[in-house]
């Protein structure tokens, strides 16, 4: 138990520093980019018949003209000049923040793994233990299977302390699962994972649990920039900028604690002696002068 506690804080910190090297800032500001050019691209090619279309169902809608007289204002075009971009921006962030995260986390995690492992695990041998499709698999079936837990769970949320303990741990064990088995693809084979799963499993959970209270800073920075909307150009790239680097920070994390923790069985495993099964080998006939039940010639 010691030991895998002084695994956890010397990953812990090792991870916490590696956040500041230039790289991974670098990895960090990536969605940022993407999202960028994504925005251009999309606004350059469809912008215009986006706002029209929306313009024309808005004109239909009773919303209008309900805000139309809250307002005061000349009448329902007024509002509808202003209010089509308005919506479409709102619409169309969350998915250029959704798409952008998910393309950069597909890049990342593999960007950080080799990082450490040539940085301090240069000599750990690399077994291939998984595939890219079994990597896919395990984390696909962890989503679905962390899905159905919160949809089950969701009555339980009524209670007030559920609702701040149950979402976390679901998705602390989901984290724990993925990043885990991202983190030894490459060096563990399939029964060193497994051990490794199985010696860490409580510790990798709190991680994740960990990480994930730390995932929820973003957010509110994202419903800020929605509540805000003078700030909403600056505070969802914000948001999406510390979302990306506290995955980041997740993924060193399980990284360094994972190839760590293989470090050590494989150390373990080649100091412990070897049980050498001896199997009796057959005795030629011999006359033995001591024994009188011997025959003699």
């Amino acid at each position: 138990m010691l030991d895998a506690m002084h695994l956890l804080f010397d990953s812990f910190w090792r991870a916490l520093v590696d956040c500041l090297r230039p790289k991974v800032m670098l990895l960090s500001l990536a969605p940022l980019a993407l999202m960028v050019a994504l925005a251009l691209g999309l606004g350059y090619l469809y912008w215009d018949s986006a706002v029209a279309v929306l313009r024309a169902q808005l004109g239909a809608s009773w919303l209008l003209a309900t805000l139309s007289g809250w307002f005061r204002l000349s009448g329902p075009e007024a509002i509808n000049a202003y209010l089509a971009p308005l919506v479409l921006v709102f619409v169309a962030a969350p998915l250029l923040v959704v798409v952008s995260l998910l393309l950069v986390s597909l890049l990342m995690t593999p960007a950080l793994t080799e990082m450490v492992a040539n940085r301090r695990f240069a000599a750990l041998q690399r077994k291939q233990g998984a595939t890219l499709l079994a990597s896919l698999s395990w984390s696909l079936l962890s989503s679905v299977l962390a899905m159905l837990a919160l949809v089950v769970s969701v009555p339980l949320w009524l209670v007030p302390p559920l609702v701040l303990v149950l979402p976390p741990l679901i998705w602390g064990w989901l984290t724990y699962r993925v990043m885990t088995f991202d983190a030894l693809a490459a060096h563990a084979s399939a029964d060193e994972r497994k051990e490794v799963f199985r010696r860490h499993r409580l510790v990798l959970l709190g991680i994740g649990v960990f990480c994930g209270y730390l995932g929820a800073a973003p957010s509110v920075i994202w419903a800020s920039g929605v509540l805000f909307a003078a700030a909403f150009v600056v505070l969802v790239p914000l948001g999406v900028w510390l979302y990306t680097l506290v995955f980041a920070f997740s993924s060193l994390w399980f990284v360094h604690f994972g190839l760590g923790a293989l470090q050590a069985l494989r150390q373990e495993r080649a100091a412990r002696p070897e049980r050498r099964v001896q199997t009796p080998q057959a005795l030629p006939l011999s006359h033995d002068a001591s024994n009188p039940s011997s025959p003699t010639d």
